[in-house]
């Protein structure tokens, strides 16, 4: 294949202001300076002109940029901010219903330049960085050509009943674009964070190459910060279907993890601190992944948090609309072999409601999202009723724990791996190939 070209969804509002720091062509016209577009009336409005689109090229042959303001990043997580970010690449606005989305499309070497400097840290060592490199083309590879055979075969995301809440979230919700910016899909925050000739050598080094399967299939590469000591698999977050490069294997160089699908394993293992790549707490290995405002995320392998009654039923309401009454008992239907939940029933005085899958157990039990699914749980204070007065959640990594866990292999590069043997771990049986020079 030739080197694809891919639109990443940026930003969506009713406004949009930028600032084009260079020559861009809109049809043929030069076009520079700060704007703003609004909405109206379906169309865009600019300079007192209605579009149904724009797109703003670079002219050929200059380095160009744009810049766009109010970039929310963290969407959702305790980290949520704006940003002004600067961008190489086409800027596309379109319309969608009632709000502008702005696209950058850019060539997915240059994208990738971006997300492994959002992703990872200009310390992270070159293995690590060659290893992430390959997974974010993979996954981005994958996602795009597996879009269409999900729109064909119309999967559906979600399972709702008056007792029951299963959902997911994937790259598929996405129809108007190929990927978007935030951590839903992969970070990436234009080039105000590509800081060293230590990433573009990364990019560089790997271009072109791909993880495949068995059958020829570019691999869903998927990551997390975190898998907590065994990675898990796809489909305790996703859809019912796993792959076999995604497997449950322990972050360790001894392969020996105990079936966290049990409870009494589950139970045992997330309330110790077993030994794995990713248990960790050098500062030095923790910085080549976390930027500054992961960081003020203080723990990932192991972690608790608390809630009262009160908390904990406004919470539930509030983010998923379940009204249980009093929360009784949260207890695990269904684990994945990391321990991470897959099915958690919520009994109350009013009822019961079962939860489902990995992300929205997340969304729904923390008001931004809970650092995994990984948990078990203790109660205090209980009343006469059974009724708890206080919740204590004891849980394991951060993140869906699937596929490459990135404090884990920056471990394994401080530790002299090369990026094969990374990508091996992680990915067992998955064939490294170049698709385009």
């Amino acid at each position: 294949m030739n080197e694809p070209q891919i639109r990443v969804g940026i930003l969506s509002a009713t406004q949009l202001s930028f600032n084009l720091i260079g020559d861009f062509l809109l049809n043929g016209n030069i076009v520079k300076g700060t704007h703003c577009v609004t909405l109206q009336a379906n169309r865009i409005i600019w300079q007192d002109q209605a579009y149904e689109s724009l797109l703003l090229e670079p002219a050929q042959g200059n380095a160009s940029v744009f810049e766009l303001m109010d970039v929310k990043i963290g969407i959702d997580f305790h980290w949520e901010r704006c940003e002004t970010q600067r961008f190489r690449g086409a800027l596309r606005i379109i319309v969608d219903e009632d709000r502008l989305i702005a696209i950058n499309e850019i060539d997915v070497e240059d994208y990738l330049t971006c997300v492994i400097s959002s992703e990872m840290s200009a310390t992270a060592s070159s293995e690590l960085l060659k290893a992430h490199a390959v997974i974010s083309r993979s996954w981005l590879l994958a996602q795009i050509e597996r879009r269409g055979k999900v729109q064909e075969q119309k999967t559906p995301g979600f399972t709702l009943s008056r007792d029951t809440i299963v959902r997911w979230y994937d790259r598929e919700d996405h129809t108007l674009f190929d990927v978007c910016a935030d951590d839903h899909c992969q970070r990436y925050q234009g080039i105000g964070r590509v800081s060293t000739p230590h990433v573009n050598a990364a990019i560089a080094a790997t271009r072109g190459e791909l993880l495949y399967d068995d059958c020829n299939e570019i691999c869903d590469a998927r990551y997390s910060k975190c898998c907590g000591g065994v990675m898990e698999v796809f489909s305790t977050c996703w859809e019912e279907k796993d792959f076999s490069y995604l497997q449950a294997r322990r972050d360790d160089i001894v392969q020996n993890a105990p079936d966290l699908r049990q409870e009494a394993e589950a139970q045992k293992w997330i309330r110790t601190s077993p030994s794995a790549f990713c248990n960790t707490t050098d500062s030095r290995v923790l910085a080549q992944v976390l930027n500054h405002y992961d960081q003020e995320t203080p723990n990932f392998y192991r972690w608790t948090v608390s809630y009262s009654q009160t908390e904990l039923t406004e919470l539930l309401w509030e983010r998923s609309r379940i009204d249980v009454g009093q929360v009784k008992e949260l207890n695990a239907i269904e684990r994945g072999p990391s321990g991470r939940i897959k099915l958690l029933h919520i009994a109350g005085t009013k009822g019961e409601m079962t939860l489902g899958k990995e992300l929205e157990i997340r969304r729904s039990l923390s008001d931004s999202h809970l650092y995994s699914s990984a948990f078990v749980v203790d109660t205090e204070d209980r009343n006469e009723e059974g009724v708890p007065a206080r919740f204590v959640l004891h849980g394991a990594g951060w993140g869906h724990g699937v596929g490459l866990c990135q404090i884990g292999a920056a471990l394994m590069g401080e530790k002299g791996y090369d990026y094969r043997q990374i990508l091996a771990h992680y990915y067992p049986g998955a064939l490294l190939k170049q698709a385009y020079i």
